[in-house]
């Protein structure tokens, strides 16, 4: 049978019509009934491929041009797959099968036009080996878009048949070790989705670069989604949050705005069907979709999901492409494929990167893994030039394409210019497990030829080139073995963009979440300045502010959700644990250090001990700031679902400024033991110690600063060299405060943990803390496992592990 429609298509298929196919099929009769959105089409099957072969009398010259092949040499590659391609594109469809494809393709018309006139179509290739468990073949054949009439169509088939021999195809599949004729080649043709009037992009259910399995990714950009897929642009970018959402909450938990420099249209004119335009600086600085949007592509993400999951009987993450019709308005999916990397990861294994020296920085952009890796920069702008490139060198390009694999399995880093971490340079680096940095804008200028480079995207979010090959720490934990003990062993995190990776750690959820470092990076600007934009006196800061909030329709709109979501992150990748927010404890000369902050902070001679923490919420030259702070609060708990959140007021000196502030976050919808939710303190003053009782009225508990708690009671500026010899948590005095508290909390039944720096530095501490009744231990993630073990020993000498 030359011919299958998707209707009478399953996932069963792959063998008749190829991975692509047979998941669009399996998706068009399962998915559609449940409100996923599928454009309808057909497939040539694996036995119209070799049929074509067969009849046109190709097959035995193809396998004589391959006959002595040699994937490593490049030059051999390249003429060897240049041949084969020529000599399918130079056969002749037999006449039976071209009968076949037209026939089909106008039945494919006349669903869409009453008349039976040439419709637009999409035709893409589907291997019969496509994503297999080991081994992902997505993206080694070709798609051609928005071809119409019956010449077009002959064409692109039998130029999808040809690119079933690409190099990069023919090179793929020997380090693969499939043969080449034990693979056919499918090809689909499906109704165009008009993107290019809007907007579409990729999708997955899994987050590519940790693994976690409870978000779903979806990037977007202009135009039609090639753009995307081949790393052309830099997309926007979302997370959401499946277990909540799959709730009734609207959990997008990131939003980024990518640079999204051009659109691939429908070319009307020339003698291409596509072409790139430019898009408009405004459009750029904007989001290319809606939040309703994004809401709805991640509940068909889980859908899907959910669907491959159960059909496989175990999780099923997926990849998945979307597109937006321009004309309609209406959202579709126009292929999904398992993924191949991310599902396969052993979490009882945990493999981590650090730097033990820093260089200058050459160029940042966004980190893909976390891996370090290092070597002399080849910057290669074209894919004639590849056969320049040697093993081990840091691949520096604008882009990549699957003609680039050949080199970029060899390369020990890669670096791009564009594209966002959907694009081909992402999806192949992980699977060959390389460090990546995509979408620098400048690599290409600012690293030279030859210039030794450290690739490093071990820090999270941002990947980092550093000039120079640095020297950096590889360690391995097996996370299996290792016995927890009774004492919670929690978390400091203040980045949101390594939560995700963080959750793997063994862990009781998150004891100190920072709201510094969102303030500081995602926000930038101080508060007020943001609230009273318009009559802010520094231009340059108003011309800063304007920019970072182009794509807000309010200045307030922007610092809620940015620092919403940088919650919402820490919150969901450690959920269901408890994960306790601390309020923003600037102090005010990082205020003042803002964006337009000088215009609304004081100068202060020891701001250590000045206007910050519980004092500035109340007071009315800063509530407005802090009601925004609440509102951001409350959108976590509320509109995303994660009510693990507990709130954290630091520097609260005494119980009527605890009770101000209190009624500050009621009157602003936090209102403490309402919907389950908890209010801490940090204990780090004497006075939270000396009327602990008192302070256990109000609050649901204390989690105890070291670092400030020794120093208001030594009196030693903790930020003085001078007298930094004198600053010590081990002090007596401070121990004694440290059992207290303790004693205190313990008695009134109220949580009682520790989140200073103490417990990570001295293990002393640590064990002594354990000893006096800490319930808790909060730590930095590079301490969390040698001190896991260490407070379990310490334990176990306790009688508390027989």
């Amino acid at each position: 049978m030359f011919i299958l429609w998707f209707d009478q298509l399953s996932n069963d298929d792959v063998q008749y019509v190829g991975g692509k196919n047979a998941s669009l099929g399996e998706m068009y009769v399962n998915l559609t009934p449940k409100g996923v959105r599928i454009p309808n089409g057909f497939a040539l099957t694996a036995y119209a491929y070799r049929y074509f072969l067969e009849k046109a009398g190709i097959k035995n010259r193809i396998k004589e041009i391959l006959s002595d092949l040699n994937t490593g040499d490049m030059q051999n590659l390249q003429e060897r797959g240049h041949k084969v391609r020529e000599t399918i594109l130079k056969a002749e469809f037999p006449n039976e099968l071209k009968v076949a494809v037209l026939s089909a393709y106008r039945d494919l018309c006349g669903a869409y036009n009453k008349d039976r006139s040439d419709t637009d179509v999409a035709v893409r290739s589907s291997a019969t080996a496509e994503d297999l468990p080991d081994a992902s073949f997505a993206g080694q054949q070709e798609s051609y878009l928005n071809i119409r009439g019956d010449y077009q169509i002959l064409e692109a088939v039998k130029k999808c048949i040809a690119s079933l021999f690409t190099n990069r195809a023919i090179s793929y599949r020997v380090d693969k070790n499939f043969d080449h004729f034990s693979i056919a080649l499918s090809v689909g043709v499906q109704k165009m989705v008009r993107s290019d009037l809007a907007c579409s992009g990729v999708m997955f259910s899994i987050d590519t670069e940790s693994g976690f399995k409870d978000a779903v990714l979806v990037t977007g950009s202009y135009g039609l989604g090639e753009n995307i897929v081949l790393g052309a642009v830099n997309p926007d970018e979302f997370y959401v949050f499946k277990p909540t959402l799959k709730n009734g909450f609207k959990p997008i938990i990131s939003k980024n705005v990518g640079s999204k420099q051009q659109r691939l249209v429908y070319d009307l004119q020339g003698t291409k069907p596509t072409k790139n335009i430019s898009v408009p600086d405004e459009e750029r600085a904007k989001f290319c979709m809606t939040d309703e949007e994004v809401l709805t592509l991640a509940r068909w993400a889980c859908t899907i999901e959910d669907h491959y999951s159960t059909k496989a009987g175990h999780l099923k993450p997926m990849d998945m492409e979307w597109a937006k019709d321009g004309i309609t308005g209406q959202l579709f999916i126009v292929q999904a494929r398992p993924e191949t990397v991310q599902s396969k990861k052993d979490i009882t294994k945990m493999i981590t990167y650090a730097l033990k020296e820093k260089g200058p920085v050459v160029v940042k952009g966004k980190s893909v893994g976390s891996r370090i890796g290092k070597g002399t920069a080849n910057v290669i702008k074209s894919v004639k030039d590849i056969g320049l490139f040697k093993k081990g060198e840091v691949l520096v390009t604008e882009m990549t394409d699957p003609d680039w694999e050949p080199i970029m399995k060899i390369a020990s880093a890669i670096v791009t210019n564009r594209g966002g971490r959907t694009c081909h340079a992402a999806i192949i680096s992980r699977e060959l497990g390389i460090p990546c940095v995509v979408g620098t804008t400048e690599g290409t200028d600012k690293i030279k030829q030859g210039q030794n480079v450290t690739v490093d995207c071990s820090q999270g979010d941002e990947g980092f080139v550093y000039d120079g090959q640095l020297i950096f720490d590889v360690n391995e934990l097996d996370l299996g073995t290792l016995k927890r003990p009774k004492t919670h062993i929690m978390m400091n995190v203040g980045d949101p963009s390594q939560a995700f990776e963080l959750s793997f750690l063994p862990n009781d959820g998150v004891g100190l979440a920072r709201e510094e470092f969102v303030l500081n990076n995602a926000i930038g600007a101080h508060p007020l300045a943001l609230l009273g934009f318009d009559n802010l006196k520094d231009q340059e800061a108003k011309q800063k502010i304007a920019k970072m909030t182009a794509a807000y329709p309010t200045k307030r709109g922007f610092y809620v959700e940015k620092l919403a979501q940088g919650v919402g992150m820490i919150a969901a990748g450690f959920y269901p644990k408890p994960v306790i927010v601390r309020l923003s404890d600037f102090k005010s000369n990082e205020y003042a250090n803002l964006i337009g902050g000088k215009e609304f902070e004081p100068k202060e001679d020891n701001p250590m001990i000045g206007w910050r923490g519980a004092a500035r919420y109340y007071d009315p030259k800063y509530i407005k700031g802090f009601e925004m702070e609440c509102e951001a609060l409350l959108k976590v708990r509320n509109e995303y679902g994660l009510k693990n959140i507990i709130i954290m007021i630091p520097m609260c000196r005494t119980i009527t400024e605890g009770n101000k502030v209190l009624k500050v976050m009621a009157d602003n919808g936090l209102v403490r033991g309402q919907d389950g939710l908890k209010v801490y303190a940090m204990c780090e003053v004497p006075s939270n110690v000396i009327l602990a009782d008192q302070f256990m009225d109000i609050f649901d508990g204390f989690s105890i600063g070291s670092n400030d708690l020794t120093q208001m009671t030594l009196a030693v500026d903790r930020d003085s060299e001078v007298v930094s010899h004198v600053f010590d948590e081990r002090n007596d005095a401070i121990k004694t405060l440290v059992k207290s508290v303790i004693e205190v909390c313990n008695r009134r039944e109220k949580y009682i943990g520790i989140c200073g720096d103490a417990p990570s530095t001295y293990p002393e501490f640590a064990k002594f803390v354990v000893e006096s009744g800490i319930q808790s231990i909060s730590l930095t993630s590079d301490t969390v496992i040698k001190t896991t073990m260490m407070v379990y020993e310490t334990e176990k000498k306790l009688g508390l592990h027989n």
